[in-house]
């Protein structure tokens, strides 16, 4: 499985980005995904999973109430909808696919993307 993240930009405090990240399989329908984001200097944390059918999904409670994920089986894509966003958020945002479960988890996720960038300024 390959994944493709893009969206990624510079955006001022309180402004919005989607991030999409497309796979190329013909099983996305699957697999669990999540976002992770890993900022400088720092380890790389979970943002957001979702189940393989889009009907469940957790936060990391640092983006709770305003980022969204989302899927798109027949497209084979998930999204991050960020909205008031902070420069704190700034990272670099990697998309993952879980043959398991949705986890929190960075080792519960066997294939990656190769990350796209949101800068924020205040």
């Amino acid at each position: 499985v390959q994944l493709q993240a893009s969206g990624g930009g510079l955006v001022q405090a309180g402004g919005s980005l989607r991030l999409s990240c497309a796979a190329s399989t013909r099983t996305f329908s699957n697999y669990a995904l999540g976002w992770f984001r890993q900022a400088p200097g720092k380890e790389r944390e979970f943002v957001a999973t979702i189940s393989w059918s889009g009907g469940s999904t957790t936060y990391a409670d640092s983006v709770k109430g305003r980022f969204t994920i989302s899927r798109d089986n027949n497209e084979n894509t998930v999204y991050l909808q960020m909205n008031s966003l902070k420069p704190e958020d700034t990272a670099v945002y990697y998309c993952a696919a879980s043959g398991g479960p949705r986890s929190s988890r960075l080792s519960n996720y066997d294939y990656w993307g190769q990350g796209t960038l949101v800068t924020v300024s205040s």
